[in-house]
């Protein structure tokens, strides 16, 4: 009965958390990386500003339901699984914190108009878009791992 009830809500929040992320990467991301400084930091700050509390959620909501299943579901490949799968959501709640909303915080604080003069040499598009990169594969793979547990249960 367990799974009945969270799996399609896990199914729901990953895979929007994990098609956010891909979008970033494919479009959001890409259009950043091509942009001059200023217009960079102004339209980076706007971005990431979109994205709370919808991703944090998502991104939470997905560790917690596939550790949910992972302790507490019925079938032991499903438990396997999704265990992978709150690890790889973990993951990527680390890299989250630990490497991207510290840029998104410093991008978000600069003026457009006034970049520090050594702004070309702090530029975070290079970093941030090489962890977004692993934030969304580790994400993806998440679903990947929750959607084969489903697999296992049919």
């Amino acid at each position: 009965m367990l799974e009945v009830v969270v799996v399609p809500l896990l199914l729901l929040v990953n895979g929007l958390g994990a098609g956010v992320m891909m979008n970033t990467q494919l479009g959001g991301f890409a259009y950043l990386n091509l942009l001059p400084p200023a217009r960079y930091v102004h339209a980076h700050a706007f971005y990431s500003t979109r994205y709370d509390p919808f991703m944090p959620l998502c991104i939470v909501a997905t560790a917690l339901g596939a550790g949910v299943l992972a302790i507490a579901g019925s079938h032991p490949e499903a438990r396997v699984l999704h265990a992978l799968a709150a690890l790889l959501a973990l993951a990527t709640i680390t890299v989250s914190v630990v490497k991207n909303v510290p840029v998104n915080r410093w991008v978000q604080s600069l003026d457009p108009q006034r970049l520090p003069a050594d702004f070309a040499e702090r530029d975070p598009r290079r970093s941030w878009g090489r962890w977004n990169q692993v934030r969304t594969w580790l994400l993806t793979s998440a679903l990947v791992a929750n959607c084969a547990a489903l697999a296992t249960l049919l």
